[in-house]
């Protein structure tokens, strides 16, 4: 194995800086990652460690909302500023990408912000000899998303969760990017060996779609999955899988568990686990007393835990909080939980006779390909 290259991400907790964090803890045969916290901004001292340390920068960090909009400007610049001054002073040249947005180009000044943050960065990389890499971002959008700043589309999940009523404003076509999607791109650049010390690239969107387009889709995951307990026909790789792992990252834990409807007569009982959709995998599971299956988390998979046997302790952990959810289920009143992505999860047989549970995941299992990342919740 070669060197890991060091990478650091300003904006590190925000939305995007979190999923690219996650998404390179999934390539840590080739990084190793820089922690930043944002009060190294106002600690010199702390600001200079993180530039030397740093083989690549990732400049994410940035406000793009307030009511007053020359504090927005400002604050983008200044951080921007602080970053050309702290390598300047420890004499250091990381690699720099620039997260920039497709609103340089218009007349407001976050766009501003952005393409005069950009020259600044060029110039610096000019006069010392640096590499500067600017992406220019169409919309994105993803799970975990702040409703009402990061995305429409995490304010509308977010209101039909909670029941109310979105309201479309301009029902224009919006040109978008999924954030792993984005992901894949930085990642691609980080490890990236013959960039030109000064690059300016326009992403692509990956999907393009009608604002009231995209509500009647979240309406109907609201109807189908949220109300109807099914799984809508969501295909992998499809824009309308990302749309729904954003829209059920929006579901309060508590949520769960789900009690299953049984219908009993002399015969005994009939229980429906799942109604879906889109194609799947069924399988299940024998555990015995006081063993713990799991330990892993997902970056797409839709899937869900039914407990018909025994007792079951599920943990679920986002992999960037230290925030633990714990579920008890009893296979005497059957019920499921639903695995978000981006949570490592694992189930434990807390009682005395053998565990049965059974799984759903929204693909096919392939070895070369199962999407399954070890971590202890």
């Amino acid at each position: 194995m070669g060197q890991l290259i060091r990478v650091g991400i300003t904006g590190q907790g925000g939305f995007m800086g979190s999923h690219l964090y996650n998404f390179l803890g999934t390539k840590l045969e080739q990084i190793k990652r820089i922690d930043f916290k944002r009060n190294y901004f106002e600690d010199e001292s702390k600001l200079h460690n993180f530039v030397k340390s740093c083989d690549v920068i990732v400049h994410i960090a940035a406000i793009n909302r307030h009511e007053d909009e020359q504090v927005i400007y400002n604050t983008n610049i200044d951080l921007v500023k602080k970053i050309i001054n702290a390598c300047e002073a420890t004499k250091s040249t990381p690699k720099i990408i620039f997260s920039s947005s497709t609103q340089e180009e218009k007349d407001n000044l976050y766009g501003k912000s952005k393409r005069d943050g950009r020259k600044y960065f060029e110039a610096w990389a000019t006069n010392n000899n640096g590499q500067v890499t600017s992406f220019v971002i169409p919309n994105v959008f993803g799970p975990f998303g702040k409703p009402f700043y990061n995305s429409f589309i995490a304010t509308f999940s977010h209101q039909i969760i909670q029941g109310d009523e979105p309201k479309v404003v301009n029902d224009s076509a919006v040109n978008l990017i999924y954030v792993n999607e984005l992901s894949e791109v930085f990642y691609s650049e980080i490890v990236r060996k013959d960039s030109e010390n000064i690059e300016s690239h326009i992403i692509p969107h990956s999907s393009s779609h009608k604002v009231s387009e995209i509500l009647r889709l979240l309406k109907e995951f609201k109807n189908k999955y949220i109300d109807n307990a099914q799984v809508p026909n969501v295909n992998l790789g499809s824009f309308e899988l990302d749309l729904f792992n954003t829209f059920t990252s929006f579901i309060p834990r508590d949520y769960f568990p789900r009690k299953f409807t049984k219908h009993s007569d002399n015969r005994g009982a009939f229980v429906e686990i799942m109604r879906a959709g889109s194609p799947g995998q069924t399988s299940y599971s024998i555990t015995v007393p006081g063993i713990t299956r799991g330990n892993h988390y997902h970056t797409r998979k839709i899937e869900r835990f039914a407990v018909i046997s025994g007792k079951a302790l599920i943990q679920i952990r986002k992999i960037d909080s230290d925030e633990v959810f714990e579920y008890r289920l009893d296979g005497t009143e059957p019920a499921y939980i639903d695995m978000p992505i981006w949570y490592t999860h694992n189930i434990m047989n807390i009682g005395d006779t053998d565990l049965i549970t059974l799984f759903w995941i929204n693909e096919p299992y392939n070895p070369e390909d199962a999407d399954t990342y070890f971590v202890r919740v």
